[in-house]
């Protein structure tokens, strides 16, 4: 009996998982920047008016750093339930919270309306985003990479990940458009609040689509032989426990994976139009335009990189990212400093194609780390608690060493040294390209908890 592996999809069935996952991650990640784009540019204005500008946009980023301490929480509960009741359920609540969370932020009253209770509010909405978007990542991934073909799979698995790039393409584009239209005093009374409200529409089409698609074969597969054992095999072990005994040298070498990825993702699209704007001179409209080119370019890069994972493996292609982003941060501080938009928009492309050799190739990469019935923990875990360390304190320790020092250079020795911890992670992983997520198994041998990688035959009795 073969494994569920053992034959590519059929490519029209892949293509549909494909979009299904990408379409998903895109309006979750709309959701998310939008937040962060926004938290630069007006909350400060609009939820802590009685500070100073600079301590302002502190606090704003102070809210939005709040949505990544909720991200390790979303990641265990939707790990967990992912990984026992499927990675499709999953994903459609975690659509429906952040859609919800992200509308109501735009019927949200200010705080000239309802003085203090306004940024709690707000606080309390951005928790709810970070608590979907900590489940959300890893299903979308593992539904790719679990259907798609091994051969392929840092390719077809990449596409979720445009998403991120997508969706700060759509919440910077309708941001700059709205800046452009409106005059800064409409856009500050209400003009903020269409693409909040927007996310409504975006929802409805997200949800109508992935409930169009299949529950990964893999999953099932593994689901079904659980069921099968249950009879006269000892008490299955939590996932996340699992993960923990099994699995914490991979969950260590993902978290340490991430942190040159999501801090210098923050800096590069958050942190930037606070920068720019205030020691570069840049207007708002300037910044927010060189962001949305970039992030287009972004997004065509994601796959080539994914592709190249395949051919190389995902750890070369990760350590150009992580090695590149490092070496770039000097001349991406120099171009912005000299106010140029020509300047500005090669600083943010070259950071982001740099970040994308990261990126792209993560998902496999993560995914291939973990048996079935514990990979949705195990990549939700390893990916968003690092997140708790690295993008949400970026924007706040960057804007706070710029208030403090006045210069680019400590914020430049703050990604490389990130960039140095990425590094020394990947050195340490293992190379998973080869390997079949069909054959990666938890199960037990004779009880004694030691987990063991099965054949395909021997898969077919295994989990």
């Amino acid at each position: 009996m073969s494994s569920p592996s053992a034959a590519p999809p059929a490519p029209n069935n892949l293509k549909r998982i494909v979009a299904a996952s990408l379409i998903g991650t895109t309006i979750e990640w709309y959701d998310f920047f939008l937040y962060g784009s926004a938290a630069a540019l007006v909350f400060n204005e609009l939820f802590f008016p009685d500070s100073d500008p600079l301590v302002g946009t502190l606090l704003s980023f102070l809210t939005y750093a709040v949505g990544f301490a909720a991200r390790p929480i979303g990641a265990l509960v939707f790990g967990h339930y992912g990984d026992r009741l499927g990675r499709k359920k999953l994903l459609v609540l975690s659509l429906l919270m952040m859609g919800g969370a992200t509308f109501a932020i735009g019927l949200m009253p200010t705080h000239a309306t309802i003085g203090s209770m306004a940024p709690i509010l707000l606080t309390v909405l951005r928790l709810v985003q970070g608590f979907a978007l900590g489940g959300e990542w890893g299903g979308a991934v593992l539904l790719v990479s679990e259907h798609g073909d091994a051969r392929r799979r840092g390719f077809w698995a990449s596409w979720p990940q445009t998403g991120a790039p997508a969706g700060q393409l759509l919440a910077t584009g309708v941001l700059a458009l709205l800046t452009a239209v409106l005059s800064e005093s409409a856009f500050g009374s209400w003009g903020w609040r269409v693409p909040f409200l927007l996310s409504g529409v975006l929802v409805i089409v997200g949800l109508w689509i992935r409930l169009s698609v299949d529950e990964s074969p893999v999953f099932k597969e593994a689901l079904k032989r659980a069921e099968a054992r249950k009879a006269d095999a000892p008490a299955e072990r939590m996932p996340l426990v699992a993960v923990l005994k099994h699995h914490w040298r991979d969950v260590l070498v993902a978290m340490g994976a991430r942190m040159a990825e999501n801090i210098s993702y923050y800096v590069i699209t958050a942190f930037i139009l606070v920068y720019a704007t205030t020691s570069a001179g840049v207007s708002r409209q300037t910044a927010l335009n060189a962001v949305l080119i970039a992030s287009a370019l972004h997004f065509a890069v994601i796959p080539a990189w994914g592709a190249l994972s395949d051919r190389w493996g995902r750890r070369p292609v990760y350590l150009i990212g992580a090695v590149g982003v490092g070496l770039w941060m000097f001349p991406f501080f120099a171009l912005i400093d000299t106010g140029g938009f020509g300047a500005l928009l090669l600083a943010v492309t070259v950071g982001l194609v740099m970040h994308g050799a990261m990126y792209a190739p993560q998902a496999a990469f993560f995914s291939e780390m973990f048996a079935t019935r514990m990979r949705y923990s195990g990549a939700s875990i390893g990916a968003q608690f690092a997140s708790v360390a690295a993008g949400a304190p970026a924007p706040l320790i960057a804007t706070a060493l710029l208030s403090d020092y006045g210069t680019s250079t400590p914020i430049v020795l703050y990604v490389i040294a990130a960039s140095l911890l990425t590094v020394v992670a990947i050195l340490a992983a293992k190379e998973t390209r080869h390997r079949d997520l069909a054959d990666v198994s938890p199960e037990t041998e004779n009880g004694t908890g030691t987990p063991v990688t099965t054949g395909r035959t021997e898969d077919a009795r295994a989990l």
